[in-house]
């Protein structure tokens, strides 16, 4: 056997780790020459020891470094023939690796992110203890996992390996004629199984509209304070996001708006507003529909909590008003079911539906069967309508004692929207409490409200406050949490 031209010795004879936690020694090995070739120890053109006397060198088995060999080989870093094992001269671009300083990142291209996304900054907060009075986490301590599983069984019983197997992109037919049979009749949507999209949540659908509808520079309307997924979504798209104010009657936009950058989509939560619990009037539904219409623009309207009214029968959706409308209609599972399923849906006005399903197979791959299917027997097996009227139950007693603790403890002026409906309320505070800075201290101590601030692309004074949310918090630890709150609010 030739000796190496410039291995060291040291690196090959190295004992291995025999520790019982340690990589297995075919892997140790690897790693070892993979690594030495990569940063110049063992330089091209080296000679490797033979199999036998590196194994006797290593105590291992002949097999193990010829497994090594091979894999090397195999990968391109050496090649073999009678007169040996040659480390192979790689590309000289290793050479910005080899000779760069210790830690050094030289080489990299600029960390530039596109423009469209550059700016978006997350109003979430990841907690490690449970997260109470965070707006948007449904109860899931109440959740029926026997009968979820009940529903994952049969699902999977029933359809077999076929499960396994791709399925519609457009989503399992199943859960689009169960989805199409409860909004009909709960949320007043007129649609067809077919017009169902099953998507990876809200989020997923909105991106959908987005590459259905929009080219880079269109514009969007949305509303300020809104959801911010859905500004992400749109500025993500490329497109101008033009925010509209919210007020007592939901997202105002005037004759004059429609003079100027007509949109291309609007972004609205009529039956129950996100963060402010504003329920759109008939009027503005109305004049929405006719100016939409009239001007070329599509309207996506997020349907995501209004399952939850307190008080009286829920909002009908604005997509049902008329047979025909330029709306979008999307809603997900993440706050009547588990945040965790990831599924949603749009459903597509069927002219839309038409010019779009030849790219729609193109533009979805389906979310997991399983999951879809057992929400399918979910639903239609009445478990889905008797958790909902559970929730709502538990809901209501939840806000009422959320109220009632407000009022009680907070000794600062406020006012507290909300509405009848929903998982939150939102508390506008004097513009002396910073909502971001009280919001930061609140989470130091295990509480997660939001700040309304957050929610604004433009913040006004009014919007100063936090967005409390009572579906993830036990009833009987609410008054508890809103002293904790008020300790923060103190009058000075």
């Amino acid at each position: 056997m030739r000796p190496p031209q410039s291995a060291s010795q040291s690196l090959l004879e190295l004992p291995l780790v025999r520790d019982a936690e340690a990589l297995p020694l075919q892997h140790q090995l690897h790693d070892r020459l993979h690594q030495a070739i990569l940063d110049g120890r063992l330089p091209a053109g080296s000679h490797l020891p033979g199999s036998r006397a590196l194994a006797a060198s290593l105590g291992v088995s002949r097999n193990t470094v010829s497994a090594v060999y091979e894999q090397l080989l195999a990968e391109g870093y050496v090649e073999s023939d009678r007169q040996g094992t040659r480390v192979l001269a790689l590309s000289r671009a290793l050479s910005w690796q080899q000779n760069r300083p210790a830690g050094e990142s030289a080489g990299l291209p600029e960390p530039r992110l596109a423009e469209c996304i550059g700016g978006l900054r997350t109003n979430h907060v990841r907690l490690e203890a449970p997260a109470y009075l965070r707006p948007g986490i449904p109860d899931l301590v109440h959740f029926p996992v026997a009968a979820w599983q009940h529903s994952l069984d049969r699902a999977l019983h029933a359809s077999g390996p076929a499960t396994l197997d791709y399925g519609d992109p457009l989503g399992e037919p199943a859960l689009r004629a169960a989805i199409a049979h409860h909004i009909g009749p709960a949320r007043g949507v007129r649609c067809e199984p077919d017009q169902v999209v099953i998507t990876d949540g809200a989020h997923g659908a909105l991106q959908l509209c987005v590459l259905l509808l929009t080219n880079p520079g269109d514009t969007a309307w949305v509303e300020d304070p809104g959801y911010r997924g859905a500004k992400a979504a749109l500025q993500a798209g490329d497109l101008q996001v033009r925010p509209k104010r919210v007020d007592g009657e939901g997202i105002l936009i005037s004759p004059q708006d429609w003079q100027g950058e007509v949109p291309r989509l609007i972004y609205t939560t009529p039956s129950h507003q996100y963060p402010t619990g504003a329920v759109m009037s008939a009027t503005r539904r109305l004049s929405l529909l006719e100016a939409a219409q009239n001007h070329g623009a599509w309207i996506i309207e997020d349907d995501y909590d209004s399952e939850f009214r307190h008080a009286g029968s829920p909002i009908a959706a604005i997509q049902g008003l008329f047979e025909h409308t330029p709306v979008l209609y999307i809603g997900s599972f993440s706050k009547t079911l588990f945040p965790s399923l990831r599924l949603g849906f749009v459903v597509l006005p069927r002219q839309l539906l038409s010019a779009a399903r030849p790219a729609l197979g193109e533009l979805l791959r389906g979310s997991p069967r399983h999951n879809q299917l057992a929400l399918a027997d979910f639903i239609s097996s009445g478990q889905f309508s008797r958790h909902l009227g559970r929730m709502r139950r538990l809901y209501r007693t939840r806000q009422f004692v959320l109220r009632e603790a407000l009022h009680k403890h907070l000794q600062i002026p406020h006012t507290l929207d909300g509405g009848l409906c929903g998982l939150h309320l939102t508390l506008h505070l004097p513009p002396k409490w910073n909502d971001k800075r009280i919001a930061a201290e609140l989470r130091v101590q295990g509480l997660n409200p939001f700040a309304l601030s957050g929610f604004a692309l433009t913040p006004c004074p009014e919007d100063n406050g936090l967005v409390i949310g009572y579906g993830n918090t036990p009833t009987e630890l609410l008054e508890p949490l809103v002293r904790k709150l008020a300790e923060q609010l103190l009058p000075t």
